[in-house]
């Protein structure tokens, strides 16, 4: 799963790479908001992939509860429409505090396919798409691994916004500052130069 490799090509490496921060006294505004966008993007996709993982340990909690007799999945028959509409019941859970706190990005992930492909091999290495097959010590044991897997992807996550809120203190700065006026960035935006305000 996403975990930050010294010398990588992947974005998450750019983004946590000690460089990525260096140096931004002299960054040119429009260069600084690069980087931002770019640790916002890395955010928002570890984002979507700890939510896939989440699903799975969701479903496999309430196959847990279904066996002691609790639970949305509890008398439901196994038809494709039953199934569906008890995993929009577990997905659609608001107790979900458990999990950290979410931030509103306003970015949609690039990398669906990737990170979807990541979490579907999480599952598949605890054989946990028949959930009712498994062995009560395998779903327990198939929980911790994805449990595992979704506190790495966390740990990533609060990593890449830190980031993020160092970038975006940048940008504040210089507005504060006075390094860069918001009637400034206005006008230039007016002009299409492609520098609006924070």
């Amino acid at each position: 799963m996403t975990e930050f490799q010294p010398g990588g090509r992947r974005r998450i490496d750019r983004v946590l790479a000690p460089e990525f921060l260096q140096g931004l006294a002299e960054a040119s505004l429009p260069e600084v908001r690069r980087r931002r966008a770019e640790a916002n993007q890395e955010e928002v996709d570890l984002s979507f992939a700890r939510r896939l993982v989440q699903g799975r340990v969701d479903l496999l909690r309430a196959e847990q509860e279904r066996r002691r007799g609790v639970g949305p999945l509890v008398g439901a028959p196994h038809t494709d429409a039953a199934i569906a509409e008890a995993l929009k019941k577990i997905l659609a859970d608001d107790e979900r505090n458990n999990h950290g706190i979410s931030r509103h990005l306003g970015v949609e992930p690039t990398r669906v396919g990737e990170h979807r492909r990541e979490a579907e091999r999480a599952v598949a290495d605890v054989t946990a798409s028949d959930h009712a097959a498994m062995t009560d010590v395998q779903l327990a044991e198939a929980i911790t691994y994805l449990e595992d897997v979704e506190a790495r992807l966390s740990r990533a996550r609060r990593q890449v916004q830190e980031v993020v809120d160092t970038l975006t203190e940048e940008v504040a700065r210089r507005y504060q500052t006075g390094a860069v006026s918001i009637v400034q960035a206005a006008e230039r935006l007016d002009r299409g130069v492609g520098v609006e305000p924070a």
